[in-house]
């Protein structure tokens, strides 16, 4: 596939933000032993050589030339992941048994603690973020945290995701902002991230985040989910096995040959399977044809999406004759991350397919309204204190997670 410019897509020219350091150390192995390891501006370990991944949508473009065809190649890629993961069948789904923290109200919005069970004694732990005066069934957005590990910029805690979830709340929807498998305050009472079973658990969390984004008033006919680096991942993981997503925006991760660097993104084989073989730009067109928006920078695995990313999964888009649902908002100068930039693209995307109120988060020259919001400190995101304490039956180490309950 030669790149060639693509006058469609979302060009968007912005001074760049700081670098933001994303993934954790690389978890899996290259599809082909003993090759020169090739990588990208920004150091992200390429699994395919550019012209496997090239060639490979290449052929891919040419068997799937109807609307049908593609569906059969989407439910094939879906049935796949649930394969290689172990949720295939779908474990029995439990009371999610809710705790929640006591509302915290600042300007526009609101933000309480919250912890549900995905499983018996397996704690998903985040927060809501909600508009002061909520419509009946507000559009509700999950909100996936990446690899940030360092306790001063670290997962869900980031100033950027705690900006974008208060400004989405101020728009006009429930936001669910929750941790990674050993993250959060969970992995202060020892769980891990680096499991062979992070994976599968972490689909499992997502799926069941929709469950409960629902059954806190959210309109099930619109969820949608974000999220940057690993959060990218995991929101085009959950859009391809979950129907309930409406929109999805993976921001700075899809890329034909560059699958991420942990184990969360590399510990199942996914991507490669007896005989079967696929990418994250058909994992994340699996979301066709609702709502897909792909956020690119010029700096790191994403680099080319305008010439090669965006074209083929708008071609998948352009079979079901709704082109125009899939968008590319591309940041040349831009670093890996959710930064601002990032946020002034996702925005518009977000109103116009939610029905939000722009206006809320964003002034009419694209400049964004973050005044007032409050970065609050890590404790004050902790679901679990002395009038909330953990529940005794909880799960506290990744080892003892039982599926067949």
């Amino acid at each position: 596939m030669k790149r060639s410019y693509i006058p469609h897509f979302i060009h968007y020219v912005l001074a760049s933000t700081s670098l933001m350091l994303f993934s954790c150390e690389n978890g899996g192995q290259s599809s082909k032993e003993n090759k020169e390891l090739q990588k990208s501006k920004a150091g992200q370990v390429y699994q395919w050589s550019e012209s496997e991944g090239e060639e490979f949508l290449e052929k891919m473009r040419e068997s799937y030339t109807t609307a049908e065809a593609w569906t059969n190649r989407a439910a094939l890629i879906r049935s796949n992941i649930l394969e290689a993961t172990g949720l295939n069948p779908s474990p029995e789904k439990c009371s999610l048994n809710p705790i929640f923290g006591n509302w915290r109200i600042y300007d526009g919005y609101q933000v309480r603690n919250v912890a549900f069970e995905s499983l018996p004694g397996i704690f998903v732990t985040g927060s809501i973020y909600a508009p002061i005066h909520a419509k009946d069934n507000p559009p509700g957005i999950l909100s996936p945290h990446g690899h940030w590990p360092n306790r001063e910029d670290y997962g869900r805690y980031r100033p950027d995701v705690q900006k974008r979830c208060a400004a989405m709340a101020r728009m006009g929807a429930i936001v669910f902002s929750f941790d990674m498998v050993g993250y959060g305050q969970m992995a202060e009472y020892g769980w891990e991230h680096k499991h062979p079973g992070t994976m599968k658990l972490q689909i499992w969390n997502s799926i069941r985040a929709v469950d409960f984004i629902i059954s806190i008033g959210a309109d099930p006919d619109r969820i949608a989910c974000t999220g940057a680096s690993g959060g990218g991942t995991q929101t085009f993981h959950l859009a391809a096995v979950d129907p309930r997503i409406y929109v999805s925006i993976p921001v700075v991760m899809i890329s034909n040959r560059h699958f991420g660097g942990c184990i969360c993104e590399l510990g199942r084989p996914i991507h490669e399977n007896n005989g079967f073989k696929t990418n994250n730009v058909e994992i994340a067109a699996c979301q066709a044809p609702k709502p897909l928006m792909l956020v690119s920078v010029g700096t790191d695995a994403t680099e080319f999406t305008p010439q090669v990313e965006y074209p083929h999964i708008q071609y998948i888009y352009s079979l079901f004759q709704v082109p125009e649902l899939v968008e590319n908002a591309h940041l040349p100068d831009d670093e890996h991350g959710y930064d601002y930039n990032k946020r002034a693209a996702v925005y518009p995307f977000l109103a116009k397919h939610l029905d939000l109120d722009l206006s809320k988060a964003m002034n009419p020259d694209g400049s964004l309204i973050e005044d007032g919001i409050v970065i609050e400190e890590i404790e004050a995101l902790y679901p679990f204190d002395k009038d909330h304490p953990l529940p005794d039956h909880a799960i506290l180490n990744n080892e003892d997670v039982i599926w067949d309950f």
